[in-house]
């Protein structure tokens, strides 16, 4: 019988994949020996392999790229970073090295903008894309930021009041986006999202406080379906009634000349995923261009606001199982060194799902198991993958330390978790380390962070002045 851990995977996908494979008895994460990283800096440990986040940038803007050539798309293709999915600083320095621009959401993004500046990553030939629901801190940066001479910075007005709000503070003519208020998929508990201004209402709005309006020009309209770009007929049917308002805005309002796709790739969750890129681009560019052909106008420049594709598949978190907790004759519970709701918040708050495999002891027998979280909650666990309703790892032995690696983890999770602040029953967060290779494929690891000490936790908590 095949009853060792490898057979399992070996038997349920095709393994060794791009970023996976095995050293021996230990998984490789792109040619990384994860084993190693645990022996030199311990557990729990997060980290970041940074060469991840400038593949994926080069990929998408290569499908793109084949994509406009194969249709004779026209327009040109802008790739932004979505900064909300990671702020830190050592993400941007990765993903500017690739000549890309940058989409904000609140007010402090318009300070890492200006540092961005200060070092030269981002230039005056950089697109900032203002989005979010804007109010008096976020007005006032946005406005700093183009009275101080950065022209393509664009405001994407959210709600009818935005436009007033920013003109009250930028000086002379200024550029700006509208954002599409999509209707949600049938089994959202609402209709419309609360984000942006409704189709019906974006040509009046243009036609009252943009046409006459001789300070704005209207260069962009916004499109963003919060259940990402998945070939649907819910997808699609969105898309091409955002391009009959594109077309109607197009032909009153010359200026208008980018179409702004928002973000929504998907990232592997699985070893079973599957999902065509150069498909899904291909048809997107297309339905665009026949949309702009049949209406006789040009087809627009697309922006896109890729953010978990961009850096989530850089992430990981590597935890021991300390202890098997057998609670009946069914369950058992597998307890790692730290907490599932304090370093991978998704997993409680949504229910997502990440790549979860063992690091080390492939060639043991297997078992089900749970694995649960340190904290006193009862959702602190982890109960199944995402293409089975189950986990499985070697078997628990006390003796033979057994680890475990949750893999493109990189989008959301620190700063939904509350990177550097207090966390439910005072879990310490991890030490976290970056990684990366210099141009000979040579690997460096160093430390962003240590693990929280005690130290910092009562400070936090006015204990310790």
């Amino acid at each position: 019988m095949n009853t060792k851990y490898y057979d399992l995977i070996n038997q349920t996908f095709y393994f060794p994949q791009e970023e996976f494979s095995l050293n021996k008895d230990n998984l490789q994460f792109h040619n990384i020996d994860l084993m190693k990283l645990v022996e030199q800096y311990g557990t729990p440990l997060k980290f970041t392999y940074l060469p991840a986040i400038s593949n994926n940038i080069n990929k998408a803007k290569g499908w793109f790229r084949k994509g406009m050539e194969k249709i004779g798309y026209e327009g040109k293709y802008y790739y932004c970073y979505c900064t909300k999915s990671s702020h830190f600083k050592f993400i941007m320095n990765e993903a500017f090295k690739n000549n890309i621009h940058i989409e904000t959401s609140s007010a402090y993004d318009i300070n890492i903008v200006e540092k961005l500046m200060e070092e030269g990553k981002i230039n005056k030939n950089t697109y900032v894309v203002c989005n979010g629901f804007k109010r008096d801190e976020y007005v006032s940066n946005i406005a700093r930021l183009m009275n101080n001479g950065h022209n393509k910075t664009i405001p994407v007005i959210d709600n009818y009041e935005e436009l007033d709000l920013l003109q009250e503070q930028i000086k002379g003519k200024f550029k700006i986006g509208i954002r599409i208020a999509a209707e949600e998929e049938p089994k959202f508990e609402f209709y419309t999202s609360r984000l942006g201004i409704g189709y019906k209402d974006i040509l009046p709005f243009y036609r009252k406080q943009i046409q006459e309006n001789k300070q704005v020009e209207l260069k962009m309209l916004h499109f963003f379906i919060n259940t990402g770009i998945r070939d649907t007929a819910y997808y699609w049917n969105e898309l091409l009634k955002c391009m009959k308002v594109y077309i109607n805005l197009k032909r009153e309002c010359p200026t208008l000349d980018s179409l702004n796709i928002g973000g929504g790739f998907p990232i592997k969750n699985s070893l079973a995923f599957e999902y065509d890129y150069q498909y899904m681009v291909e048809e997107i560019l297309n339905q665009i261009k026949i949309a702009c052909d049949e209406a006789e106008i040009d087809v627009p420049h697309i922006f896109t606001e890729f953010g978990s594709f961009t850096v989530g598949e850089s992430g990981g978190a590597i935890y021991q199982v300390l202890y098997q907790k057998k609670q009946n004759d069914r369950e058992n519970w597998n307890m790692i060194d730290s907490s599932f709701i304090t370093t991978l918040p998704d997993t409680w708050a949504i229910n997502k799902r990440f790549v979860m495999l063992a690091v080390n002891r492939w060639n043991d027998t297997y078992e089900r198991v749970l694995l649960g979280g340190m904290t006193c909650d009862s959702d602190d666990y982890y109960n199944s993958e995402q293409h089975m309703n189950a986990v499985y790892l070697p078997k628990y032995n006390k003796e033979k330390p057994l680890y475990i690696g949750f893999f493109n983890t990189g989008a959301y999770q620190e700063t939904i978790g509350g990177f550097g602040g207090l966390h439910h029953c005072l879990i310490p967060q991890p030490k976290h380390i970056l990684i990366d290779r210099d141009e000979n494929g040579i690997l460096a690891t160093e430390v962003f962070s240590e693990q929280q000490s005690s130290e910092d936790v009562l400070k936090i908590l006015g204990y310790n002045k």
